[in-house]
């Protein structure tokens, strides 16, 4: 037998103080940009998106080096590892609009692997925060290289960004590509390798 459920209750966790100033701003954005914060499709729209803005900013309560730092283990493995396609999210600090893309992240161990999980996970401790994809790219290599010391580390973002989409120039299919290399990397042979790797399909 199926019970009716009587009642729904979403369980979120925000700091109360942030979400209220945050909030009251939106109010006052709204209101300014000539709507009325009254009628009832934007009467808790100023609370969503205060609570909106503290999750797709959560990265400054992240500690990406400590992420890298909680999963090392000792090993002898010399060759490449590479874990491609892993979706970004960020914010563009210029016009607090989104861009959004794959990174590709490789190194070439040195005693140390990590966990393949946490890669993921810095690339979005440091995607999560207002930023520009070329710092993005280097956080994430430096963070790496910090974290390891491995012989060298390779990062690539492509990436759509809507402030190009949405307003300015509009050229809704351009996609913009970043990278960045430390150590062997940087070498012609491995560049192409890897290079190679992130852009065929195995089968």
């Amino acid at each position: 037998m199926i019970k009716e459920i009587k009642s729904y209750q979403k369980i979120e966790q925000f700091d109360e103080e942030i979400t209220e100033v945050l909030a009251n701003n939106y109010r006052t954005i709204i209101d300014n940009l000539g709507e009325d914060i009254y009628r009832e499709g934007l009467e808790k729209t100023p609370e969503r998106v205060a609570k909106a803005m503290q999750f797709l900013t959560h990265g400054y309560g992240l500690d990406p080096l400590e992420i890298l730092r909680s999963a090392l283990f000792t090993e002898d493995h010399k060759q490449m590892i590479v874990v491609k396609d892993i979706e970004v999210y960020s914010m563009c600090e210029h016009h607090m609009l989104p861009f959004f893309g794959k990174a590709h992240v490789a190194y070439i161990p040195n005693g140390k692997i990590v966990g393949l999980s946490k890669i993921p996970r810095v690339v979005d401790a440091f995607a999560r925060r207002m930023q520009v994809q070329e710092r993005l790219t280097d956080q994430i290599k430096d963070c790496i290289q910090e974290a390891l010391n491995p012989l060298g580390v390779a990062v690539v973002i492509e990436a759509q960004h809507m402030c190009m989409q949405m307003r300015g120039i509009q050229k809704q299919n351009s996609v913009t590509t970043t990278s960045a290399f430390t150590g062997a990397f940087e070498k012609d042979k491995t560049r192409k390798e890897f290079i190679s790797l992130v852009s065929n399909k195995l089968s």
